[in-house]
């Protein structure tokens, strides 16, 4: 790397925000094909991890979860806007972005990815059921003050995660559902429950350069993607934390459930839970 490269790097580095907070996120849920589960987290893991997203500038937190056949029995409602069937997904991937980053970090993503896909560092036999960027809304904690912030949740050691995608009725009355479950309805589930934080985003649109195998964010103006961290595998709360989630947005007239999926950590550099995604 010649002088002039390593300036552009010292001026990237001494200007912009650079903050610790996770504005943005990269969530991403993924489907191996059929027989292709073992190479698939493989590739993942010692590869696409680290040079598709952790190598990335700006990209300063990530944590893979896994979903075994168990826990994807488990998911609602039966017909999802998100996954069809509700079943697809077996891996998901979260990623903290530096609050006023993103389009800087999607520069150098599709870059970066464009190149992987020339070298052949892709990997094909997997579909894409929902990966999107968001900007983060909110952060809804069980405890207050102590406790993890959101800044530590893909480090601190969390043994489940719940993802779940909500829609409101209309693009305007998206900001009123947010309200409602910062304000409400997530501060008394969260209340006594093993669940120690919950993080609120909505998408962002993907640029038109994005790679073809993904495809483009749906729901955009009126969907808000909710990542719940739990001190326990999401198993044993399951019935009691989440049972009456659906129902309880219905009735408030301000929003649908269009996901509602458990995962529990994968386990760097193995192949534990491959053999029981099938």
């Amino acid at each position: 790397m010649g002088t002039h490269d390593s300036d552009l790097y010292a001026d990237l580095a001494a200007v912009g925000p650079y903050g610790v907070r996770p504005g943005h996120a990269l969530i991403t849920l993924v489907e191996p094909h059929p027989g292709h589960e073992y190479a698939y987290n493989r590739w993942y893991e010692d590869d696409h991890y680290y040079a598709g997203a952790m190598a990335m500038p700006w990209m300063f937190a990530g944590r893979r979860w896994v979903a075994t056949r168990e826990l994807r029995a488990l998911r609602r409602p039966e017909r999802s806007a998100v996954a069809d069937p509700v079943t697809a997904g077996c891996y998901l991937s979260t990623y903290w972005i530096t609050e006023g980053r993103h389009a800087d970090h999607m520069r150098w993503t599709v870059a970066i990815n464009q190149r992987l896909n020339r070298d052949a560092r892709v990997y094909r036999d997997r579909t894409h059921v929902l990966t999107a960027f968001q900007d983060r809304i909110a952060t809804v904690y069980r405890d207050g003050a102590a406790g993890p912030r959101d800044t530590h949740a893909l480090d601190h050691p969390y043994a489940g995660l719940v993802l779940q995608v909500v829609d409101a009725p209309s693009a305007e009355e998206r900001d009123d559902l947010a309200d409602r479950l910062t304000a409400r309805l997530l501060p008394r589930r969260l209340a006594g429950s093993p669940a120690a934080l919950v993080t609120v985003f909505r998408p962002v649109p993907l640029p038109g350069d994005r790679m073809t195998y993904v495809k483009q964010v749906e729901g955009v103006d009126t969907r808000l993607t909710l990542l719940w961290f739990l001190e326990s595998d999401p198993r044993e709360s399951w019935d009691t934390l989440f049972t009456g989630v659906d129902e309880e947005l219905a009735a408030t007239g301000a929003g649908r459930l269009e996901l509602l999926a458990p995962f529990i950590p994968t386990v760097p550099g193995t192949d534990r839970y491959v053999d029981q995604l099938r």
